[in-house]
């Protein structure tokens, strides 16, 4: 199964491994899904988990950023026309989008357009567990 993972759900969840994110990040650790990117999400991800506000050091930052680099599907993504309310989530969309994604899951479901495909971890893990 493939998804795209908003960087919300990445931050929570390696501040609550136990939390409905941190059961994402299992899964895709244990590789029961398969995470899709491009260059602009992996930057992201980096930069803000690099936030001194989240107290994550590079034993946390560097291994996810290789695993991502090494083990899950880039795309080239295609741009949409859709205008966003915080134009920074549209790079998932896209990449969702352009890798025929099954899901993006995000905890801000309202920035994106009404899609099937955008879930919340908890709608996320309802339908795959």
């Amino acid at each position: 199964m493939n998804v795209v993972i908003d960087t919300n759900v990445i931050i929570s969840g390696f501040l609550n491994s136990r939390g409905l994110p941190g059961k994402i990040i299992n899964l895709l650790f244990n590789e029961r899904i398969n995470l899709l990117f491009d260059n602009r999400i992996l930057a992201e991800h980096k930069d803000v988990l690099s936030r001194d506000k989240f107290g994550f050091n590079r034993d946390i930052i560097d291994p996810l950023i290789d695993y991502i680099n090494k083990d899950c599907i880039y795309v080239i993504s295609n741009p949409i026309l859709e205008s966003f309310n915080d134009e920074d989530d549209k790079k998932f969309y896209e990449v969702a989008l352009s890798g025929n994604a099954d899901y993006l899951i995000t905890g801000n479901i309202k920035h994106f357009p009404k899609d099937q495909i955008i879930v919340t971890p908890r709608e996320f893990l309802e339908k795959v567990i």
